[in-house]
C-alpha cells in the first residue's frame, strides 16, 4: 500500500508543474477560446444572458412608467416601448397572455334580460303593455286576435313620447378612441366622472359619514399636509374654509385641528376663510338705478321725412309773433304763435294719412263687347265667326296704368271751366299744378310702404311673443307623468 501512495504523490507532483513553451506558436489565443465557450452555448442560454432586466429597461427609455414585465422578452425591448409611449397608440388587449380561453370566465354567468331604458320606462308605457297578461290568455284568445286585432288600445300622450326622446333622453356609455374590450371591463367602476376632493353620496353612505361633517382622513391631512399630487385642490378644514355650521374640535362630527404654525397663521392655504374672494359684478343680481319720478319721454315710431322737417321750418319762419320755448310749460310774459281757435285733439295719430283725391275720375268701363262678323272658313281648322277688335278700343279699367310712358312725360290732369275762367291758367298754376300731382304720387307710393312696413313689423312681434311663450312654457314645464 505505501508503494501504490508514494506513486500517487509523484503523479500529483507531476500534474502541478506548470506547461512549458518552447515556442510562440504554442501560445493558446484566448479569443479562439471564447469562442470555443460561446458555440458550445445553447440558443436559450444565449437569449437569457442578453436578456435585459426590468430595472435596466426602465433606465435606458423616456418614458419608464410604460414598461411591463413582459417587455423585456420581446426582440427589440427599446422599439417596443417607444411605440407602446406615442401619442394615440392604442394598446393591445390585456388578455393576449392568458393561457385559458377568451370569455371563458363568462361562462356560468346568468346574462340579464334585455332592460328599457330609464327614459322610456318614466312614460308608462310598461304598464301599459304588461307581456304577463299576454301569456295569461288562452290559445283560443290569441288566435281570435291575430283574425280581428284590437287596434288603439295604447293610450299614450304624444307629448310624453316626444319629451322622453328629444328631452330626456341620456346618451348611453361608448366606447372611446383608443379603448379595447378585455374581460371583466363591463364590471369595473368607470372613475372618469370622478373628481378628487368631490365625495358622492354612495361614498357618504358607505363611510357612514352624518350631514356637514368631514371625512375620516382629514386629521391626517392636517397634520401630513395636502395632497402633492393635487396641488390646486381645495380641502375645507386644511386649507379651505369649514362650511356653516360646522364646529372645530375633535369631538364626533369636529373638523379638528386648524393647521397654523406658532403665531397662528395657516400653513396650506386660507383655513379661516378671511381672504375670500368678492363676488364679480356678473354673478351679482343687477340693481335698476333708474330715477322712479323721472318723466319719460314720447317717442314717435317711425321719423318724419326730410320734406315735412323742410316745411316745418318754413312753417315757423313765417309764423308772426313769438315762439314757445321747449319745455312742458309756456313761461309767463311770451305769447303762443299757436291761434287759440285750434284745440289740442283728443286722439293725435302720428301716421301719416293717405290724403284723399281732389278729383273724382270717371267711371271706368271694366270691359266692353265686340261686335261679331260672319266670315267664310279658310283652311283646315277656319271658322264662321270673327270679332272686330278695332271698336273695343275704349278705356278699360286699369289700362292706363300700362301703358309705356317715356322719360320725362308728365300728366297734369286740367278742368276746362278753369281754362275759361279769368284768363285761363298761368304758368305758375301749372307748375303748381304738376307739383301737387307729384306730391299726389308720391304719398301714394309712400303709404303702400308705410302699410307694408307695419304689417311686416306687426307680425315680427308676433312672432316674437309666439317665440317667448313658447320657451318659458318650455322652461316652466316639469317632466311629470
Amino acid at each position: 500500500m505505501q508503494k501504490f501512495s508514494a506513486d500517487d504523490n509523484k503523479d500529483n507532483v507531476e500534474d502541478k508543474k506548470g506547461e512549458v513553451f518552447y515556442d510562440e506558436d504554442d501560445i493558446p489565443d484566448e479569443e479562439a477560446e471564447q469562442v470555443d465557450v460561446e458555440a458550445k452555448l445553447s440558443k436559450k442560454a444565449r437569449k437569457a444572458r442578453d436578456k435585459l432586466s426590468v430595472a435596466e429597461l426602465k433606465t435606458l427609455v423616456k418614458r419608464p412608467e410604460i414598461v411591463e414585465w413582459t417587455d423585456t422578452s420581446s426582440s427589440d425591448p427599446r422599439l417596443l416601448v417607444h411605440l407602446k409611449s406615442y401619442r394615440n397608440c392604442v394598446p393591445v388587449p390585456s388578455h393576449w397572455s392568458l393561457k385559458r380561453e377568451y370569455l371563458s370566465s363568462k361562462r356560468g354567468v346568468e346574462k340579464p334580460p334585455f332592460d328599457l331604458p330609464a327614459f322610456i320606462k318614466a312614460t308608462g308605457i310598461m304598464e301599459m303593455r304588461d307581456n304577463t297578461k299576454e301569456d295569461e290568455r288562452s290559445l283560443k284568445q290569441k288566435q281570435r286576435e291575430r283574425v280581428q286585432p284590437k287596434m288603439g288600445k295604447l293610450d299614450i300622450d304624444y307629448q310624453k313620447l316626444h319629451d322622453a326622446f328629444f328631452r330626456f333622453q341620456v346618451k348611453p356609455t361608448l366606447t372611446m378612441y383608443g379603448e379595447v374590450y378585455y374581460e371583466g371591463k363591463e364590471m369595473e367602476t368607470n372613475l372618469k366622472d370622478r373628481r378628487p376632493g368631490e365625495l358622492s353620496d354612495e361614498l357618504k353612505e358607505a363611510l357612514n359619514m352624518p350631514p356637514n361633517a368631514p371625512p375620516p382622513w382629514l386629521i391626517n391631512m392636517q397634520r401630513v399636509g395636502p395632497p402633492p399630487s393635487y396641488p390646486s385642490m381645495k380641502v375645507p378644514g386644511l386649507n379651505a374654509p369649514i362650511p356653516a355650521g360646522a364646529a372645530w374640535g375633535f369631538h364626533p362630527g369636529g373638523w379638528g385641528k386648524p393647521p397654523t404654525d406658532e403665531f397662528n397663521r395657516p400653513l396650506y392655504g386660507d383655513v379661516f376663510g378671511v381672504l375670500q374672494p368678492q363676488e364679480s359684478a356678473e354673478n351679482q343680481e343687477p340693481v335698476d338705478r333708474t330715477i322712479w319720478g323721472e318723466l319719460q319721454e314720447i317717442e314717435s315710431e317711425e321719423e318724419d321725412e326730410d320734406e315735412d322737417e323742410e316745411e316745418d321750418e318754413d312753417d315757423e319762419e313765417d309764423g308772426a309773433g313769438l315762439q314757445t320755448p321747449s319745455g312742458m310749460a309756456t313761461p309767463s310774459g311770451m305769447v303762443s304763435s299757436v291761434p287759440s281757435e285750434f284745440d289740442a285733439p283728443e286722439h293725435l295719430d302720428l301716421r301719416k294719412a293717405r290724403p284723399d283725391r281732389d278729383e273724382d275720375e270717371g267711371p271706368k268701363s271694366l270691359y266692353s263687347v265686340l261686335p261679331e262678323q260672319e266670315i267664310r272658313s279658310r283652311g283646315l281648322f277656319g271658322g264662321q265667326h270673327a270679332y272686330d277688335i278695332k271698336s273695343g278700343q275704349m278705356p278699360v279699367l286699369g289700362q292706363e296704368d300700362r301703358k309705356r310712358k317715356k322719360p320725362g312725360d308728365i300728366e297734369v290732369s286740367i278742368d276746362a271751366s278753369t281754362l275759361e275762367a279769368d284768363d285761363g291758367l298761368s304758368k305758375e298754376a301749372i307748375k303748381a299744378k304738376y307739383e301737387r300731382e307729384m306730391e299726389q304720387q308720391r304719398r301714394d307710393k309712400q303709404g303702400f310702404q308705410e302699410d307694408l312696413s307695419d304689417l311686416i313689423a306687426s307680425e315680427s312681434r308676433k312672432r316674437q311673443k309666439r317665440e317667448e311663450d313658447n320657451a318659458r312654457k318650455k322652461k316652466e314645464s316639469k317632466f311629470r307623468f
